[in-house]
């Protein structure tokens, strides 16, 4: 009789060719798909050269994107997305992605059926883990790291201990995936997870949209965990239909799988969360967040771009504005998102909103721009950080917080709930 295991087990284990692994166990793997950005691409590129190959393992299983400082904000941005170009035309690349046919690397690749259930993903950005939503292994590793694994299709890791999430109960009206993840964070602070897997369960999460499972894994980074995972299901397979010809590998965890703790959160009393400055763990159901003016409210990123997270806000800001003062910024995550927002009449709703509607990429998150603070604002987000300086001057603030809480507080001048409105 085999050992049980967890889904993030039998995963690594089946790529390093092993019948079981344990947590702890340094283990040498096949990668299935290996992404980078612009950012981090072009040091991975370096890395790659250096050490001497010719050709990257497999064209079709390296995905470039460009989607942090697109469109080109300065000559350097423009430098680094031109290398980046250069290299994808030279080794054939297949999945080279930017502008018109891209979008945010974590919403475009599993939108594109790059990774589907049962996967091992690396990638040069720690939000790798988004495609656990789909019941893959998915991490983030520095640009060194990459270049190697883009020559080799291979990567070193450590098998990670599993803490078990089992979310129980009804959700409040308003709330939604992103008020999970940020309140777990609150339980289990930035480094409650540090270097293990986080698996998400529980008969909630089985009726949760992929959207939302996308959200929540996104953020398991942010607990410090190496991976955020859920047991790919009925919903799981829907979403992976037509987008692929590759065969998914659906795993469950094995009973009496080890799992180092399991977190039972009853989800009934939840009500929608709001991450203060300066770190995402610090959180407050929305009752208790006080008189917040907010200069800025931006909705966007590879935590909430995605269409439902769009359909929210449009549905919150049908027939309202902005308040004077206050700046809305919406980005959707990928070219398709957005031609799918303008059919549904989205995109016109939020600008009649007031809203600055731009193209799909990462921009105002990282404070790269189309959004940058200046010194004393503060920002409601539905990205994924909140540190000191994330979106621009170190004496900004951000409050992370969902769509529907950013589009109410957009209205209202302040951080504020949808039930508000």
């Amino acid at each position: 009789m085999p050992q049980p295991m967890t889904i993030t087990e039998k995963i690594l284990a089946a790529h390093a060719g092993l019948e079981v692994v344990r947590p702890g166990d340094i283990i040498k793997t096949k990668v299935d798909l290996a992404l980078a950005n612009d950012i981090t691409a072009p040091l991975a590129i370096r890395v790659f050269s250096e050490i001497g190959r010719e050709k990257v393992f497999d064209p079709e299983k390296i995905a470039l994107v460009a989607d942090h400082f697109v469109p080109n904000k300065d000559i350097p941005s423009a430098q680094q997305a031109k290398t980046m170009r250069e290299f994808a035309s030279a080794q054939k690349i297949t999945p080279y992605y930017e502008l018109g046919d891209g979008g945010i690397e974590h919403v475009i690749l599993p939108e594109k059926g790059l990774v589907i259930p049962g996967d091992l993903v690396i990638g040069a950005d720690s939000h790798t883990c988004t495609y656990g939503a789909v019941g893959a292994f998915s991490t983030g590793v520095g640009s060194t790291d990459l270049g190697v694994v883009m020559a080799t299709g291979m990567a070193w890791l450590r098998v990670p201990a599993t803490i078990r999430l089992e979310y129980m109960g009804a959700l409040r009206p308003w709330v939604g995936g992103k008020d999970l993840i940020l309140y777990t964070l609150g339980l289990l602070g930035v480094e409650g997870a540090n270097y293990k897997a986080m698996e998400f369960s529980g008969e909630l999460v089985s009726k949760l949209p992929m959207d939302q499972r996308f959200t929540i894994a996104n953020m398991a980074v942010e607990g410090g965990a190496k991976n955020g995972i859920f047991e790919p299901d009925d919903i799981t397979h829907n979403y992976i239909a037509g987008r692929t010809r590759r065969e998914p590998v659906f795993l469950r965890s094995d009973e009496g799988a080890l799992f180092e703790k399991i977190v039972r959160i009853n989800v009934d009393e939840i009500e929608p969360q709001v991450a203060f400055p300066h770190s995402p763990d610090k959180v407050r159901g929305i009752s208790g967040v006080g008189h917040i003016p907010v200069d800025q409210v931006f909705i966007g990123s590879c935590t909430n771009g995605r269409l439902d997270d769009l359909r929210v806000a449009s549905h919150l800001l049908q027939g309202r504005r902005a308040a004077k003062g206050t700046r809305l910024i919406v980005i959707p995550g990928s070219a398709l998102i957005y031609r799918q927002a303008i059919q549904e009449g989205i995109i016109e709703t939020l600008a009649d909103a007031g809203a600055v509607v731009g193209p799909p990429c990462c921009g105002p998150c990282l404070g790269g721009h189309m959004g940058v603070l200046a010194k004393g604002e503060k920002a409601v987000s539905t990205t994924n950080r909140n540190f000191v300086g994330r979106m621009g001057h170190p004496e900004s603030e951000v409050y992370l917080a969902s769509p529907a809480v950013a589009a109410a507080s957009a209205v209202l001048g302040r951080i504020g709930s949808p039930e508000e409105l």
